[in-house]
């Protein structure tokens, strides 16, 4: 099976810099060439070519069970307004209603009970990574496998370019998760290590990322579609998004515009792919694997998670998507392709967001929201979602159909994960950080025709440009963007959470204002030992 079968040789690289199971002594006198660490990978541009496809495994982790049960990233899905926990764990019941101390309850953010790394440690090391690889980078030593010196100067600079920009991808969670979080550029070894850490302004976080991302946007190619080596489009889609939340629209809406001017990439308006011949929307053809990568016809993704058989990829990251988001249906209803896969539930849509689709939306179809399953005897069973119905442990809540099992791994449709590829980002949310822009710009009818770019590809109506505001615009961000986006940091970045969340999700009603930011992990504050390290407001 391929869960037993996978080679997960990626997420498993770092490690292999730090530990060699052989004897010391006997190292010493074999000098085992097929044995990885610092000193033989990073002497030329293929073995920094194999620590990048390294840690292009950390976003990765994003939609992996890395602690319990769920997503990694329903940390930044749930407790939000169209986002709640429908199976409660000792984490997601803090995180969700915001009725217990988040600091003691959350294992999201401290560690698991296995002691596994958390959220927080997760993040630094990919720092950690990226930092390696741009030091030594700078080595005159290395054999950058270039023709030309022009050549190997670009090979350097593509590899830097990825450090980079997921240097930048990790500093902006922490950033928007925690604030003021301690910014390190420098390759920590046993000469540098440190235990007195400040936590250094969001601002200062928010200068580094730029210049990262600013590396990356002239460094990496303008189109690729080998998924392991990333399109600038994606430092530029992060650059708008960062511009935003630092109050410059002219800048957001400047790189917005590189993005959506890029002629390799386009919405999806037309039906394509594996099940093109099948009824369906265009909408949803981008959510079926077979459909998911560039060289298959997607020019609506900027990022693509690569997971499955379909390229030479070395290691999989089983991905908990499917799991996470489909409810527990077998009590009335068999695990089945046609139902969707197996699924426990853990995470759920807010009736308030199944609400405001247009009853038109191809986004609210059948074809896009699980609205019944086919029970065992063969009948239609309706699910809910409805407020009064919004309660927990709720089996047949309606769902989301993005990650539905689609025709990939003919064996494991009733597996507990999923190893199907999946598209990160997508341009349509680009079209939503260009309009937000430009509404901040007060070009209200520019606006509105990227809004409606976005909204007609599904079939619903176009708006005007009095109807254009930021509110808006966030209720479009959750019917496109549902289950994908990182619902808390784009209503942290707008100040919008604890507003938006109180008037939409009645099961969080105790959020407070202090609960924007998340609590720093307890252990990290006691690791600091050399200088005191201050614990966000309103966490003891």
């Amino acid at each position: 099976m391929k869960s037993i079968t996978k080679i997960y040789g990626a997420g498993l690289l770092f490690c292999c810099l730090l530990v060699t199971a052989c004897n010391e002594a006997e190292f010493l006198k074999e000098k085992p060439k097929d044995a990885i660490y610092s000193e033989n990978l990073f002497v030329n541009y293929s073995g920094f070519r194999m620590a990048v496809n390294a840690l292009l495994d950390f976003p990765r982790q994003e939609r992996a069970d890395m602690i319990q049960s769920a997503e990694l990233s329903c940390i930044w899905k749930i407790g939000v307004d169209n986002g709640w926990a429908n199976a409660e764990l000792s984490w997601t019941r803090g995180l969700s209603r915001y009725t217990v101390d988040l600091n003691a309850e959350m294992q999201l953010i401290n560690r698991d009970t296995e002691g596994r790394d958390g959220l927080f440690l997760i993040l630094y090391r990919a720092i950690s990574s990226a930092n390696m690889i741009v030091a030594r980078s700078a080595d005159p030593q290395v054999d950058w496998e270039g023709a030309t010196v022009e050549a190997n100067e670009a090979n350097r600079n593509l590899i830097v370019a990825h450090a980079r920009l997921i240097r930048a991808w990790a500093y902006r969670h922490l950033a928007l998760t925690f604030g003021a979080v301690p910014l390190n550029i420098e390759e920590v070894d046993g000469l540098n290590y440190r235990n007195d850490w400040d936590r250094n302004s969001v601002s200062e976080i928010q200068s580094q990322i730029i210049q990262d991302l600013q590396f990356a946007e002239q460094y990496l190619p303008d189109f690729s579609t080998d998924v392991l080596i990333l399109p600038r489009v994606i430092a530029q889609h992060y650059l708008a998004e960062i511009y935003l939340w630092m109050d410059d629209p002219a800048r957001a809406e400047e790189e917005a515009l590189k993005v959506v001017n890029n002629t390799h990439y386009k919405l999806i308006t037309t039906r394509y792919g594996m099940r093109q011949n099948e009824p369906g929307v265009p909408f949803m053809d981008q959510f079926y694997n077979g459909n998911i990568l560039p060289s298959q016809g997607n020019t609506e993704a900027l990022w693509v998670f690569p997971n499955s058989d379909v390229i030479d990829y070395l290691g999989a990251r089983a991905n908990s998507m499917r799991r996470s988001w489909i409810p527990n249906y077998s009590a009335y209803a068999p695990y089945t392709p046609e139902n969707g896969g197996r699924g426990i539930g853990r995470l759920a849509i807010t009736a308030w967001a199944f609400s405001i689709y247009e009853e038109q939306d191809d986004r609210f179809s059948p074809y896009a929201v699980r609205k019944s399953y086919t029970g065992y005897e063969g009948e239609v069973i309706e699910t809910q979602m409805d407020e009064v119905n919004m309660t927990l442990n709720n089996n047949q809540w309606a769902s989301t159909r993005k990650w539905d099992w689609t025709y990939t791994d003919p064996d494991l449709w009733n597996a507990t994960h999923s190893f199907a590829d999946q598209a990160y980002l997508r341009l349509s949310e680009t079209y939503l950080l260009l309009a937000e822009a430009q509404m901040k710009l007060g070009k209200l009818a520019d606006a509105a025709v990227w809004i409606n770019q976005v909204r007609q590809r599904a079939n619903a109506r176009a708006i005007t440009a009095g109807e254009v505001t930021l509110d808006f615009i966030l209720d479009e961000r959750s019917r496109e963007l549902i289950t994908e986006e990182h619902r808390r940091e784009t209503l942290v970045r707008t100040g919008k959470l604890v507003e938006r969340t109180r008037l939409y999700n009645p099961l969080a009603q105790d959020i407070q204002d202090y609960h924007v930011l998340l609590p720093i992990p307890q252990y990290v504050i006691d690791a600091n030992t050399g200088k005191p390290m201050q614990q966000n407001p309103g966490y003891n």
